[in-house]
C-alpha cells in the first residue's frame, strides 16, 4: 500500500500518519504548539536541516496542519500556525509523549503542566461519551 491509498483510505489512523507520520513533523507540531512559529525558530531548537525544515513546513501546510502568514515583505518572510486540525492534534502528540514516559522513561525527561498554575499534567486519552479510558476498552473498528 502506498501513502496515497493510505491518505484517502478507509483507516482513520492511516489518513492520520499519512499527513504526520514522520518524526520531524511531530516535532515542528510540538514546537508550534509550544509557541514557536518561525523557521528560525524551529531549525534552532530541534537542530534540523534547512532543507528538511522547507520540506516539512510546506508538508504540514499542504496537509492543513499549519497555516503560513508573511509577517515581513521584505525580506520576505513567512511565520507557521497551527490551523484547528494542528491545534486539534496537539492531545494526540501529548499523549504519544505519555506513553513514552510511561514506556521508556529512562533518564532525564521533560514533562507536561499546566502553564498557568504549574501543574504536572497526566495525558489520558478517554471516550468523549462514557470518560472510560481507551486503554481499558476492547476496541473493534466498524465499516
Amino acid at each position: 500500500m502506498d501513502i496515497d491509498d493510505l491518505s484517502s483510505g478507509a483507516c482513520p489512523v492511516g489518513r492520520g500518519l499519512a499527513r504526520v507520520g514522520d518524526t520531524w513533523s511531530m516535532l515542528i507540531l510540538r514546537n508550534a504548539g509550544l509557541g514557536q512559529t518561525r523557521f528560525d525558530q524551529f531549525q534552532k531548537t530541534l537542530g534540523i536541516a534547512p532543507n528538511i525544515l522547507t520540506r516539512r513546513l510546506g508538508a504540514l501546510v499542504a496537509a492543513g496542519l499549519l497555516e503560513r502568514r508573511r509577517y515581513s515583505d521584505h525580506p520576505p518572510r513567512d511565520d507557521y500556525v497551527l490551523t484547528e486540525a494542528g491545534r486539534d492534534y496537539l492531545p494526540v502528540l501529548h499523549a504519544l509523549g505519555g506513553w513514552a514516559r510511561k514506556h521508556f522513561g529512562g533518564g532525564a525527561m521533560t514533562r507536561p503542566i499546566e502553564a498557568g498554575s504549574g501543574r504536572d499534567i497526566v495525558p489520558v486519552v478517554v471516550d468523549a461519551r462514557s470518560g472510560v479510558p481507551l486503554a481499558d476498552l476492547a476496541i473493534a473498528m466498524a465499516p
